[in-house]
């Protein structure tokens, strides 16, 4: 029995196949990708705030402590074994857009669907914000402190969350692909 090359899938044509296909699934995703800049940017940032802060009040609170707030609104992620992630936002200081970045990540691993959700980094210090702004490329470690993760989830803001210097809130899920996480995501600068 002869088996003709055209109709065998080697480990690097269903890599290859798996890329494209997330690539598809990742530009078919309204994310901003290709926006007109700034100023939709800057739109939807103060649409995700006013959604947070009407299905989350106490997160209001945070902003008000917080030094600086990084608001990704919409960042798509899917994955078929090999996973990634994409979304642009602005960081505002005293409520004034100073920046915009773009959100990546990258994963490998038993995974398969996609999701869409919003996030807001809540840089509770000085010395939080300066590291974060003034890196070349900043990624988000295993010791971030959640205070929205999941669907249901109230805001869990103790004194000891209040102690760390920058918090997270995930929230506005939608999709097929559970258990969003931020560790591994790396921001970088952007002119819209």
């Amino acid at each position: 029995m002869s088996t003709s090359n055209s109709n065998r899938l080697t480990r690097r044509g269903f890599t290859l196949t798996a890329l494209a296909g997330l690539g598809v699934t990742t530009a078919a995703c309204g994310n901003g990708v290709g926006s007109s800049g700034a100023q939709k940017i800057d739109a939807r940032v103060d649409a995700t705030l006013s959604e947070m802060y009407n299905t989350y009040p106490n997160t209001r609170s945070l902003a008000q402590k917080a030094t600086g707030l990084l608001v990704m609104p919409l960042v798509t992620e899917a994955g078929f074994w090999l996973g990634g992630a994409y979304g642009r936002g602005a960081l505002r200081v005293n409520g004034v857009t100073v920046d915009y970045y773009s959100t990546a990540k990258a994963s490998a691993g038993l995974q398969i669907g996609a999701q869409q959700y919003a996030h807001v980094l809540f840089f509770m210090t000085e010395g939080a914000l300066s590291e974060f702004r003034y890196s070349s490329g900043w990624a988000v470690g295993g010791d971030m402190e959640y205070v929205v993760r999941d669907t249901g989830d109230s805001v869990a803001a103790d004194t000891t969350t209040l102690r760390s210097p920058v918090l997270a809130a995930i929230f506005g899920r939608a999709g097929l692909r559970l258990g969003a996480t931020l560790e591994g995501t790396k921001y970088t600068r952007i002119i819209p």
